[in-house]
């Protein structure tokens, strides 16, 4: 099956609202907001996302699969605390189309990596939950490494949030 990776556009918002609330409801305790919270919220707040990840410092990424359907998602952005590093945050692939040998999520991780190398980036930098091994086994097997940084999941202190980083080398295209 082919995916198309695509840029989320300004009038997406009915999109991303349908795949965030299917996050939420697949991997909870991934994302920082509850199913209830989000499926309360009003088209303003939908739009006000998709034109947060339109921002000249950001690049929203949806997989696209052979019927239109939205199956993944990943955002990047510039890191609000350490200069030339990204971060990579809302990454999900839907469960009918994770895997491999589908490959989804390393066509949108590359997406995002050429577009953290085309602004100079040196570092990609994420967090992921403690209790999530198979999304940890991904970014371990595209060369991420733990930092030993970690902090406490905004939904539940009890549980820690891991900090990974990955080296950027510079861009091979201009």
């Amino acid at each position: 099956m082919q995916y198309r990776i695509e840029r989320i556009g300004r009038e997406d918002w009915r999109q991303l609202r349908k795949v965030r609330l299917a996050q939420l409801l697949d991997t909870p305790m991934a994302f920082g907001e509850t199913h209830e919270y989000a499926s309360h919220q009003g088209e303003g707040n939908w739009r006000a996302r998709t034109d947060w990840v339109n921002e000249p410092d950001k690049v929203g990424l949806v997989a696209v699969d052979p019927e239109g359907e939205w199956v993944g998602t990943m955002l990047s952005t510039a890191s609000k605390d350490r200069a030339g590093a990204v971060d990579l945050i809302g990454v999900w692939v839907d469960p009918a189309h994770r895997g491999r040998e589908r490959g989804v999520a390393d066509a949108m991780l590359d997406t995002a990596l050429a577009w953290a190398r085309g602004r100079g980036a040196d570092l990609m930098l994420l967090g992921v939950h403690e209790a999530n091994p198979r999304a940890a086994a991904f970014y371990l097997r595209r060369g991420f490494a733990y930092t030993g940084g970690e902090t406490p999941y905004v939904l539940d202190t009890s549980a820690r949030i891991l900090e990974m980083a990955l080296p950027l080398e510079p861009s091979d295209t201009p």
